[in-house]
């Protein structure tokens, strides 16, 4: 965090001209690059097998992410907004923070939602099958666990003092 009179603080520690990042926001900015890596390589034909068969929602897309994961146009959008989500979100340690939990939670929300559906209902519109359901899983526990990281740098926590003579 900057302590230079005039400068305005960011919530990063910052050494010289280069920033340094939190733990938590390092980590929603992994999330929210891979999110976007996965969000993209959802429209390309190849690494999405059956992509003949996508459709914008609904149970009736066959499009496999790298053969795994069933998606859907929709399912894709929601990883690039989630991406978009977590890079913007990683620019102070409170919303990084904010980005993890709740976006872990709804994740969790999310595994208990496509547990509960039947894969060929209606109601599985984004669309979900069991691998989809696992990861979910995942992703929730995790994000919510590294949420808990600490916003600042060590060095943040502790003012620096002056000497005196």
């Amino acid at each position: 965090m900057s302590t230079t009179p005039g400068r305005p603080t960011t919530g990063r520690a910052t050494t010289g001209d280069t920033v340094s990042r939190s733990p938590v926001q390092v980590v929603a900015l992994l999330y929210g690059i891979v999110f976007l890596l996965v969000g993209i390589a959802g429209f390309i034909p190849g690494i999405t097998t059956g992509y003949g068969t996508l459709q914008f929602a609904g149970h009736q897309s066959e499009a496999m992410l790298l053969g795994i994961f069933q998606v859907s146009i929709l399912h894709n959008i929601v990883h690039l907004l989630y991406g978009i989500a977590g890079v913007a979100l990683s620019r102070t340690g409170t919303s990084a923070r904010h980005y993890l939990l709740w976006g872990g939670i709804v994740y969790l929300v999310l595994w208990l939602y496509g547990l509960f559906i039947g894969h060929d209902s209606p109601a599985n519109f984004v669309p979900l099958n069991n691998a989809d359901n696992w990861l979910h899983l995942a992703l929730g526990i995790t994000m919510v666990a590294l949420s808990f990281l600490p916003r600042r740098h060590r060095a943040d926590d502790y003012p620096s003092t002056m000497s005196r003579p």
